[in-house]
C-alpha cells in the first residue's frame, strides 16, 4: 500500500465570510499567518493594529494573513459574519480575507484546524489555547511555527522575512 502523501494547507477548501468556497490552492507559494480571531477579547485591539501593520508590509512580497473567527473562547466573537467583517474593516481598516465563523477545538473543528494542530504538541498542547492563537505556514503549505495568543504579531515578523527571503 501507497503512503499517502502529506498534507498541506492547499488540500483545503474553507468558507468565507459569506459562505463562498475558498480552495486554500489560491495561496500557493505563498507566506501565510493564520490566525483564530475574536471582537471582543482584550487582545483584539494590539493584535489587529500588529496584523495590519504587518500584512501591508510584506502583502506585496507574497505574505497573506487569514483570519477565522471563533467564538469558543469566552463567547468573544458573537456576532455574525456580516458584523465581524464590519467591524474589522470598519474599526481596524483590515484588508486580510476573513472568513466564516469556525470552531477551531473539539468534535467540530474545522479540518484545517485540525492540519494546523498535528505536530505541534509539546509545550502549546494540541488544542488552541484562546483567541488569536497563530500558525505561520510556509511557501509549500506546511506549518513551522505555532505562536501563543500573546505573541504580538510583530515578534513574527522575523519569521516571515526569513520564509519570504528577505533575511
Amino acid at each position: 500500500m501507497a503512503a499517502q502523501p502529506k498534507k498541506t494547507l492547499y488540500d483545503f477548501t474553507v468558507k468565507d465570510a459569506k459562505g463562498n468556497d475558498v480552495d486554500l490552492s489560491v495561496y500557493k507559494g505563498k507566506v501565510v499567518l493564520i490566525v483564530n480571531v475574536a471582537s471582543k477579547c482584550g487582545l483584539t485591539n494590539n493584535n489587529y493594529d500588529e496584523l495590519n501593520q504587518i500584512y501591508l508590509k510584506y502583502k506585496e512580497k507574497g505574505f497573506e494573513i487569514l483570519a477565522f473567527p471563533c467564538n469558543q473562547f469566552g463567547a468573544q466573537e458573537p456576532g455574525t459574519n456580516e458584523e465581524i467583517v464590519d467591524f474589522v474593516c470598519t474599526k481596524f481598516k483590515s484588508e486580510f480575507p476573513i472568513f466564516d465563523k469556525i470552531d477551531v477545538n473539539g468534535e467540530n473543528a474545522a479540518p484545517v484546524y485540525e492540519f494546523l494542530k498535528t505536530g505541534f504538541y509539546g509545550i502549546l498542547g494540541g488544542d488552541i489555547q484562546w483567541n488569536f492563537s497563530k500558525f505561520l505556514v510556509d511557501k509549500n503549505g506546511q506549518p513551522v511555527d505555532r505562536y501563543y495568543p500573546t505573541t504580538s504579531p510583530l515578534t513574527v515578523e522575523r519569521d516571515i522575512q526569513k520564509l519570504l527571503g528577505l533575511l
